[in-house]
């Protein structure tokens, strides 16, 4: 998930604090969600509802949920958001395609009548191009897929109709009603102007965050107002043809192939979505298939990441990798596969690629790689899910971990994000 810094005012605090007990007329609360736990990918159903229950003796859950409920409160005035509102089609002409255009490729020369895009392009790795932002999905659908997390989750624990019946109006606009919906392909993702229409490695667009928006609908599955059996149905219908393009089309199958973060996100996103939509042996079989196909080449005997380390934004991208391995250990739980306690022919582990960010990620040290924009925060969430799953140096490191902006929400939702803000 895309970084979001957010700065929670003090009396916006203490309103959504207030709402947990006493919620206001204009958020009146809507039915409890279902006992029974959410069937969720990578958050942990169990761990929701237990948390849940213990809201309202925890001072510390309340703060959290202060933080959460700040986030949630800026998504009700925004969206919804569609891909047939840009300005020109992507290549092809179907508006319901989803267009985005590679972040770190840039023109060469002025744009003019006969060259309006100012081509050739060439790369500047980890340098985002500001064009890109405008004109396309990207922008678009990254809001689809923070706005349904905080809005889904924020009514899991506030039981707040407003938050549940935003979320169903955006999962709809964007991938339901037959006027607005996206079409279950990535063709055109990551394009370059006047050199390709899309590229397998546009897939990262959705594999970095889309594991959270089927955890969203998952929430909502619970029984949120405004949320339908036809909603869900649909819902499940367009994660099956997402998952279908995924493994059959020519870009999943390149993407799938990569040797970093992508082939990396390529998998959580697959198994996500098998577990989903119900074919749990896709899903298992795509975790245990990550320990030699990822774990063992891509994460080295020291815990170092050598393919992230080459980027100018090293640091980045080995948080960033981080965040996909969790999500799939924590989809592995599910499935009956711990990922954590796996360990490669060198001794390579999940811990281990944990334990190599903790000196700069507490501060002891310095971070000996390039690095464009350097962010403490962006190892939190990673070094929770570490610690969560028994390693004693993620433990130590807690307290010394620096708060990401909005706050540290890994108690309400203990699932990796992406800290800082960068895409591509």
């Amino acid at each position: 998930m895309s970084g979001r810094p957010r700065a929670a005012a003090l009396l916006t605090a203490v309103v959504a604090l207030g709402a947990l007990l006493v919620p206001s007329a204009h958020a009146a609360p809507s039915p409890s969600p279902s006992k029974a736990a959410p069937r969720t990918a990578v958050l942990d159903g169990v761990r929701l509802r237990q948390t849940r229950a213990r809201l309202p003796h925890d001072p510390r859950l309340r703060h959290a949920l202060a933080d959460l409920t700040t986030r949630a409160d800026t998504w009700l005035d925004q969206g919804p958001w569609t891909v047939v509102d840009k300005p020109k089609p992507a290549p092809g002409g179907d508006v319901h395609d989803y267009l985005s255009q590679a972040p770190y490729w840039w023109p060469t020369t002025a744009p003019t009548a006969d060259n309006p895009w100012g081509c050739p392009y060439v790369q500047r790795d980890g340098r985002r191009n500001p064009e890109v932002d405008s004109g396309t999905d990207r922008q678009d659908v990254e809001k689809v897929f923070d706005a349904t997390y905080d809005l889904s989750l924020a009514w899991y624990y506030t039981g707040r109709r407003s938050y549940a019946e935003k979320a169903g109006q955006i999962l709809r606009t964007w991938f339901l009603d037959p006027a607005t919906r996206m079409n279950p392909d990535l063709d055109h993702a990551q394009f370059i102007p006047c050199k390709y229409d899309g590229r397998a490695i546009g897939i990262i667009d959705f594999s970095q965050s889309y594991t959270s928006v089927l955890d969203a609908q998952a929430i909502l599955a619970t029984g949120a107002p405004g949320w339908t059996a036809a909603d869900r149905t649909a819902m499940t219908r367009w994660n099956e043809d997402f998952r279908d393009w995924l493994t059959n089309s020519d870009f999943g199958r390149q993407e799938g192939a990569a040797a970093n973060n992508h082939g990396t996100f390529y998998d959580m996103q697959l198994a996500a979505l098998a577990y989903a939509t119900g074919d749990t042996a896709l899903a298992r079989r795509t975790v245990l298939e990550a320990r030699a196909k990822r774990i063992d080449p891509q994460i080295a005997a020291d815990g170092s990441q050598p393919q992230e380390l080459t980027r100018t934004r090293s640091w980045h991208y080995s948080t960033f990798d981080l965040v996909a391995y969790t999500r799939i250990a924590a989809i592995g739980r599910h499935v009956g596969v711990n990922l954590w306690d796996y360990a490669g022919p060198d001794g390579q582990s999940l811990s281990k690629a944990v334990d190599y960010l903790l000196p700069a990620a507490t501060g002891a040290a310095a971070w000996p790689h390039p690095e464009l924009e350097f962010h403490r925060y962006a190892a939190a969430d990673v070094v929770h899910a570490a610690a969560d799953a028994g390693d004693p140096s993620a433990k130590a490191a807690l307290p010394k971990l620096e708060a990401p902006p909005g706050g540290d929400l890994w108690a309400l939702r203990p699932a990796a994000e992406q800290l800082d803000s960068i895409a591509g």
